[in-house]
This record gives structure tokens, C-alpha cells and sequence, in this order.
């Protein structure tokens, strides 16, 4: 996928749902980790949409490592081998994985 498009949104927005439900986690953690204005979906996608125009899909799936390894660090499991839920890692460019919040190539820490 190589812009945001609406079809993009439909796909993230699940996935997005499906991540916080496995992480234990709300729309409002999320929009507190994002500083989103609201905790409605739209508004966590428009500031998604943010990090995506300007860094990319590496870069968004950085920021989603990252507020991961934030919940992690505030459960007290800060586990530098962190690996993202399988819903998230379905957006990770082919090789890539998080680890302490970044997107690596496979094999890198």
C-alpha cells in the first residue's frame, strides 16, 4: 500500500480495534499514546494519516511499535524483543519487525 487512501482506512480501522482489544487496551489509550484530540476513531486516523504523509509506512508502523513498547514499559514487561500483535504486523514493510518501539530489518535488534 503506497498512499492513504479510504480503502486503507477500512482495512487499518479493524485492525487498529483488533490490536487494542489483544493489547488489553482502549480507543482512549490510544488516543492519549497518539495525543489525538478525541478518542473517535476519525481523529486517531487523522493523526495516523499525520505520521503516514510524513514518514511513510515504516514510519507508521513505528509509531504503533512505539506506543507498544510505551504500554509494555507501563506494564512492567519492557522486554527489548518485543514483538507487535499479529494484526499489526500485517502493515510492517516484508522484513521488518519492532523491536523497543523501532522498525527493524528481520534479524536486527
Amino acid at each position: 500500500m503506497s498512499s492513504w487512501s479510504p480503502e486503507f482506512e477500512q482495512e487499518l480501522t479493524p485492525l487498529l480495534k483488533d490490536w487494542l482489544k489483544h493489547q488489553g487496551r482502549t480507543q482512549a489509550d490510544l488516543r492519549r499514546s497518539l495525543r489525538a484530540l478525541s478518542t473517535r476513531m476519525p481523529a486517531i486516523l487523522e493523526v495516523l494519516e499525520r505520521e503516514f504523509r510524513l514518514n511513510g509506512l515504516s514510519g507508521l508502523a513505528s509509531k504503533l511499535c512505539q506506543v507498544e513498547r510505551e504500554w509494555q514499559e507501563e506494564d512492567g514487561s519492557t522486554s527489548s524483543s518485543a514483538e507487535p500483535a499479529p494484526a499489526v504486523s500485517r502493515y510492517l514493510p516484508a522484513g521488518h519487525r519492532c523491536s523497543v518501539g523501532e522498525v527493524l530489518p528481520a534479524g536486527q535488534k
